[in-house]
């Protein structure tokens, strides 16, 4: 019953696309009820006595998690994350981000709902992939990854799924404030203004909550988890903003591909120099094997490029997060332009090619 509530909603959407995309938007309709039909209640999984411990002890944490979000974070108190669904893969669905050769701005494609995004998800590997060898043909650069978890941005409630419910409680904890900051706020056309907003809240709060419930070893793993995530964000800006300046130059095509190859080699040997400090951890390896090129690096920039400016927002607001929300709403509201202004004012070098937190 609970599907077919929902189904009539994204049937109107899908009419407001026009018929253009019609195939694509019908994978994520498919996709999404998909979801929907393995989801389960999480108090109910908990109480089984078939569900296996560790699942169980995941579940309560989540809950947990959940309501620490809502009660210290002033995240929305809704019914996102109180469901669980096994979908029996490792991604809800894949990202497709393309680039041309020469840039590390992304292709952009425009949707609805969310407004123009510099990516495209399929809920399916091999059409991902199918996608990607289409953009590939027509000469762009390409790069598909494994999302585990996504934002109806509040339209529908989100579940807990599969593909990370194994991650230590602080990766969890990261993930659940990071979408729920997306119920908050959300400007169509500007993906970098979203992503960065997302992050810094996702920082300041999982902060907060390790700060409060957090174990020695779940501060030790958030650590960690942080030390080799602005490792591996410092290295790609880097070379963000030596290929920027190749793709600037009006170096004749052959000598710019060229000269391109060597940078992003020299960027895999600077990774695995990187990883002697890292005490073995391979996280990033997956990344580095499909031979990175622009549009990995643009995949990374959406996420980072405007943090500084909106972490020195939330310094300015006393480190009060309600504030900040309606700081960040008013910025939502005003022309983008604009709003690029003030975000530039707060940190002058966020959006300079290759800044990064």
């Amino acid at each position: 019953m609970l599907i077919v509530l929902r189904i009539p909603a994204i049937i109107l959407l899908l009419a407001l696309s026009g018929c253009t995309h019609v195939a694509y938007y019908m994978q994520s309709v498919t996709g999404q009820i998909g979801v929907w039909q393995r989801e389960r209640p999480i108090d109910g999984i908990i109480a089984d006595p078939a569900t296996p411990e560790a699942l169980r002890e995941k579940l309560a944490a989540v809950l947990r998690i959940r309501e620490f979000a809502s009660r210290e974070l002033g995240l929305p108190d809704n019914t996102s994350y109180l469901r669980y669904a096994d979908l029996g893969r490792p991604y809800v669905v894949w990202n497709v981000f393309a680039t041309p050769e020469f840039s590390t701005q992304p292709v952009q494609w425009c949707f609805p709902v969310a407004g123009c995004v510099g990516y495209r998800g399929y809920f399916s590997k091999a059409q991902a992939d199918e996608f990607a060898a289409q953009m590939n043909a027509a000469g762009h650069d390409v790069f598909v990854s494994g999302v585990p978890a996504y934002s109806t941005l509040g339209w529908f409630a989100d579940p807990v799924l599969n593909t990370f419910i194994r991650y230590p409680d602080p990766g969890i904890a990261r993930l659940i404030f990071h979408e729920l900051a997306h119920q908050v706020v959300y400007v169509r056309d500007d993906s970098v203004f979203n992503e960065s907003f997302a992050v810094t809240v996702e920082q300041e709060s999982v902060g907060r909550w390790l700060a409060r419930h957090g174990s020695s070893k779940d501060k030790e793993i958030y650590e960690r988890m942080r030390r080799h995530r602005d490792g591996f964000v410092r290295l790609v800006a880097a070379y963000r903003v030596r290929l920027e300046a190749l793709y600037a130059s009006g170096l004749e095509v052959e000598l710019m591909r060229e000269r391109k190859n060597q940078l992003f080699a020299a960027m895999a040997l600077d990774y695995q120099q990187l990883k002697t400090a890292w005490d073995g951890f391979k996280g990033y390896d997956p990344w580095f094997a499909q031979q990175p090129n622009n549009a990995n690096l643009a995949s990374v920039a959406i996420y980072t490029r405007k943090v500084p400016a909106f972490q020195a927002l939330l310094a300015r607001e006393g480190g009060d997060l309600p504030r900040f929300y309606d700081a960040v709403i008013a910025l939502a509201r005003i022309e983008k332009r604009e709003r690029d202004e003030l975000m530039l004012k707060l940190a002058p070098d966020a959006d300079k090619p290759g800044s990064a937190k």
